[in-house]
């Protein structure tokens, strides 16, 4: 093959989204990727919708997320506490997956679980090898755990946070089968609390982003080795609110990498930023109309796939019944209906089932639709003297007409969804003071308008 058809292969292959993946993924050779998978527990704000099983969602861009299984597990831990915390997806040099989790069922921080959850799996749709797995005999816990392969060792470094008596550090310990682990060792200790160490290697560069336990922010450590303390902090902090558990990803598609994190200030709100250059340490925040987090998400793990892989993992789990609507002027903001009143307000709440919908045929007209709610499944939401409320379907065609809704280009964004009004057409569904109405909107209404009738259909 010619210099000039190599290159132009390797660049057809780059725009495909192909990559050799960083260190933190585990693979030793180029695949080509073209989308996520994420892992995660779930919680909400009064734990009604706690559930410590291994979640998994899919994403062809790594920001808005399909959850799988109807956002229930597809594996639960049988031993220990019987639940998960902290999962983590590692992608291993034969190209299987090895899953790792925090020993934890809710949220009891006294507990001393010197054992984390480990399955094997070729393919995420089936899980073998239950263990679990002892680290240490110390009288402290292990939580976060993650892993990588460091090839000067020719062993996979399992990480995780742990108490050295002082404050907690990440410790490591080295392992070839996820089954028999060495003696554990600090791996980085900033002279603070440190926790949910997440490893990135670019360019020979080894990027260790962890969160100051104390101060609630996210910091990186680099380190040309990947040896146990050569990480120096170089960054000045990222948060919002309590952060924690970050997750350092690049895009497939573009030289950007992404940094997650997890807040709990407000508690189950995942935060996202960016930078073109991970060296920097500089990062920006993501505009949260762009990404969209998994329905009571919590600690999250992300590895890259390929299009049969996602593909396999839809067919195997299914995309859920229903669908969120978000607000695009405030994007942190969902439809709900709060005592038959339709609004949007400020997610997570409970019960979180209020911001389920399921988009049907339209009742009155089956080229539009209606939202049918998830918890109160013979109410729909339709419109009453413009004011948008959840109503029993009574099978009247004054009923059927007011629930109807035409999906058009948004009118603030066409890559997003206005409702048109079925029996009031020149009306659109939109918030006013975060309540649902329908109003008039046209080519000269005022942007803030426009904004307030535009809504994402996800997950």
């Amino acid at each position: 093959m010619s210099r000039r058809a190599l290159s132009a292969l390797l660049g057809t292959l780059l725009m495909a989204g192909a990559a050799i993946v960083a260190l933190g993924s585990g693979t030793a050779s180029a695949a080509t990727y073209s989308g996520y998978v994420m892992g995660y527990f779930t919680e909400s704000p009064t734990f009604a919708g706690a559930d410590y099983g291994l979640h998994l969602a899919v994403s062809p861009d790594g920001l808005n997320w399909t959850p799988l299984n109807q956002n229930a597990p597809v594996v639960t831990p049988a031993q220990g506490t019987q639940g998960l915390r902290d999962p983590f997806i590692l992608r291993k040099q034969d190209g299987t997956f090895t899953v790792l989790a925090t020993d934890l069922k809710g949220t009891d921080w006294s507990l001393q679980n010197q054992y984390i959850h480990v399955w094997d799996s070729t393919d995420l749709r089936s899980f073998t090898n239950y263990r679990r797995v002892k680290l240490h005999s110390l009288a402290t816990h292990s939580w976060a755990p993650e892993a990588f392969w460091d090839a000067s060792r020719g062993q996979y470094a399992i990480i995780y946070s742990a108490s050295n008596g002082n404050h907690d550090v990440i410790m490591v310990n080295y392992t070839t089968d996820f089954v028999n682990v060495g003696s554990p060792q600090t791996f980085f200790d900033p002279g603070y609390a440190a926790i949910d160490g997440n490893m990135t290697s670019v360019n020979g560069t080894n990027y260790l982003y962890f969160k100051n336990n104390t101060s609630g922010s996210l910091l990186g450590a680099k380190s040309s080795s990947l040896n146990p303390g050569s990480f120096t902090t170089f960054t000045g902090g990222t948060a919002h609110g309590g952060t924690e558990a970050p997750i350092v990803v690049k895009s497939l598609t573009a030289n950007t990498w992404y940094l997650w994190g997890d807040t709990y200030t407000p508690n189950g709100v995942f935060y996202a930023w960016q930078t073109g250059d991970l060296a920097s340490g500089t990062w920006t925040a993501v505009n949260q109309r762009a990404y969209t987090q998994p329905l009571n998400s919590k600690h999250a793990t992300i590895s890259p796939i390929t299009a049969t892989e996602m593909a396999n993992l839809l067919t195997k789990w299914g995309k859920p019944a229903w669908n969120r609507l978000k607000s695009y002027n405030y994007p942190d903001r969902y439809v709900r209906h709060q005592s038959n009143v339709a609004r949007v307000d400020t997610y997570p709440f409970d019960p979180y089932q209020d911001q389920q919908w399921k988009v049907v045929p339209g009742l009155a007209d089956s080229a539009g639709v209606s939202f049918q709610s998830v918890n109160f499944p013979t109410m729909y939401l339709r419109h009453a003297d413009y004011a948008v409320v959840l109503n029993t379907n009574d099978n009247s065609a004054a009923f059927k007409a007011d629930a109807t809704f035409t999906p058009v280009a948004g009118w603030a964004d066409s890559g997003w969804t206005s409702y048109r009004s079925y029996n009031h057409p020149d009306r659109y569904l939109r918030h006013a003071g975060y309540v649902l109405r329908i109003d008039p909107i046209t080519s000269s209404s005022a942007a803030t308008d426009k904004q307030d009738a535009t809504f994402r259909a996800g997950y």
